[in-house]
């Protein structure tokens, strides 16, 4: 293929949701759009992640949601000032397509199906003359500036106005996470943060019983203590499940960036979880040192306590047998069951990612301050969130404000920048 450049207003390089909020954002605002992805097709984390049932936000109250970003709260916050989950339901409303609140407060499609939001909107951009260009890999610039794509049929280039860039972060790069960008944006100046685990189990070293008999087993309901790399104490009941060499799940992802600081921090750390939360500690003392006759104590602790299974197990894990059978021990240790975390599962596993390019390398509108022109948004950025929609609706919201940026960015462009 031919090298010389091709031109175009606005090159957008990733189709996630960021990227293809930031299309029409842009277009939206008077400007011509090109859509560049590395697969086949665009979209594809956001269909696998709503294969389970595609939860879009969440309907918690606005102050609590931002506060779900954590240590960049206060700058996601002003995306979402202008685009939050109310605006996400809207904005799915006008493609067609319906949400509902439920029980657990986090929002879905009325079918729980990503695809039929997907395609609608992929259609509505082509419509609206958005054009798609798949199997673009980008690999950065070329001396003269313009932007070099591999492509099947050879290196594509490409010059744009403005540059948004949208390539997600290193998680799921079987979809096109892979995070080969940092070392181009590296190599250019542009301060990023090295890409680590996010919504990610944490390795512990089971025992051979436990890892073969309960890999895959829940635990529900559990409450997690766990203290940060300050050593300020966190709390939070929910579920999770145990896996051949940890533990993942929900109420772990909710915390992965604070055990993943502590575990960087100290080089392991130390959870605990209860496992009856809904039984005081000394009423299981008292039930449990009640007689038991010619019963195991496996069998007396599931007939007061109601405890079985992988939770038995567990218990199992941290206690010799005297322990088990000393009723004070096992009733503090069912309140307090300690587990060594000593690691997190690798980035390819992981739900999402954290760091990336830091937040501070770029001006309000989203531009890398040391590459005027070129945008960025989604989770390429150093941001995270938990799962349970807070994830995307910060991604929609970047890639809007990224995109209006650059149409901003390009219309404001000198006329010669034109030619």
């Amino acid at each position: 293929m031919s090298t010389t450049p091709t031109h175009v207003s606005l090159a957008i390089i990733g189709g996630g949701p960021a990227g293809l909020m930031a299309a029409e954002a842009a277009h939206a605002a008077g400007v011509s759009v090109d859509v560049f992805d590395a697969k086949g097709s665009v979209g594809r984390k956001f269909l696998i992640a709503g294969k389970g049932g595609m939860n879009l936000t969440h309907g918690e109250p606005k102050p609590d949601f931002i506060q779900r970003y954590g240590a960049r709260a206060r700058e996601v916050g002003e995306w979402l000032d202008e685009f939050d989950a109310d605006d996400l339901r809207a904005w799915a409303q006008g493609l067609g397509v319906e949400t509902f609140v439920g029980s657990s407060g986090r929002v879905f499609p009325s079918d729980l199906k990503a695809a039929p939001l997907l395609r609608g909107w992929v259609r509505r951009l082509r419509e609206d003359g958005v054009r798609f260009h798949v199997h673009h890999r980008w690999l950065g610039w070329a001396d003269d500036g313009a932007l070099r794509f591999d492509t099947p049929d050879g290196e594509r280039r490409v010059r744009a106005d403005a540059v948004v860039l949208a390539m997600g972060g290193g998680s799921w790069p079987e979809l096109g996470s892979d995070g080969q960008w940092q070392s181009v944006l590296a190599t250019r100046g542009v301060d990023v943060t090295p890409l680590v685990p996010s919504n990610c189990g944490f390795d512990i070293g089971w025992s051979e019983h436990l890892a073969t008999r309960f890999a895959g087993a829940p635990l529900k309901p559990v409450v997690i203590h766990l203290h940060d790399k300050d050593g300020r104490e966190h709390s939070r009941q929910g579920e999770c499940v145990i896996t051949a060499g940890g533990i993942e799940g929900s109420l772990i992802y909710a915390w992965s960036s604070i055990l993943r600081e502590a575990i960087g921090a100290h080089g392991s750390t130390t959870i605990a979880l209860d496992l009856a939360p809904d039984r005081p500690l000394e009423r299981l003392r008292a039930d449990l040192a009640k007689p038991r006759g010619s019963r195991s104590m496996s069998e007396h602790l599931r007939r007061q306590t109601g405890l079985s299974g992988v939770k038995a197990a567990l218990l199992h894990e941290v206690l010799d047998r005297d322990q088990f059978h000393d009723a004070d021990t096992l009733a503090r240790t069912i309140k307090h069951l300690p587990l060594r975390l000593q690691r997190a599962r690798p980035i390819d596993e992981a739900i999402s990612s954290g760091g990336g390019v830091r937040l501070e390398a770029l001006d309000p509108r989203l531009m890398l301050t040391s590459l005027p022109g070129v945008f960025c948004a989604g989770e390429m950025l150093d941001w995270e969130a938990p799962t349970g929609g807070y994830l995307l609706t910060a991604c929609f919201a970047s890639g809007r404000r990224a995109g209006l940026g650059a149409a901003g960015w390009i219309k404001h462009l000198p006329p010669a920048a034109d030619n």
